[in-house]
């Protein structure tokens, strides 16, 4: 998918989690994780960037996705000041969240498109596609964007009402 998938993605799968996290209170956590997951959304596609590292290869894997989850609890761990260990430890496991599922949503946009991933890299060389559109579908990717635009506007509503 192209990056407007990618968002679109992004927001899909985080709507759910941002909703659960603004129903406990924590609005202005659950809008900096919708930020971040954005972010982070295209960040397997630097590889397109990297003259050593194949399209859809490392960088669209459950490892990467983990690593950036790791990589951004630690650097919320590092820069965040909370008033107990329990609610640090709580911030660095959203943040952990937050991060792992960013990639996670990139690499199920991709697994749409006949060129697919091996998200089991390094473990396993097999490739999975679902073959549903091509990456450069517009169409797609501005259904993507739209379902998760509809996605957290759910969300809202929800925490508008129960809240």
């Amino acid at each position: 998918m192209y990056q407007l998938g990618h968002y679109g993605a992004a927001l899909l799968a985080y709507a759910p989690l941002g909703t659960i996290v603004a129903l406990g209170g924590h609005e202005t956590a659950a809008a900096v994780g919708a930020v971040t997951c954005l972010a982070l959304s295209t960040l397997p596609d630097c590889d397109q960037q990297l003259p050593a590292i194949e399209h859809r290869g490392p960088t669209h894997s459950v490892v990467f996705a983990l690593l950036v989850g790791v990589g951004l609890a630690s650097i919320t761990a590092l820069f965040i000041d909370v008033s107990s260990p329990a609610a640090e430890t709580g911030v660095a496991a959203f943040a952990f969240v937050v991060g792992t599922l960013s990639i996670s949503s990139h690499l199920l946009a991709d697994v749409l498109t006949p060129m697919g991933i091996r998200p089991f890299w390094p473990l396993s060389a097999r490739h999975y596609t679902l073959e549903i559109t091509r990456a450069a579908n517009p169409l797609a990717n501005y259904a993507l964007f739209g379902a998760g635009i509809s996605a957290v506007l759910v969300g809202v509503v929800i925490v508008a009402t129960v809240g």
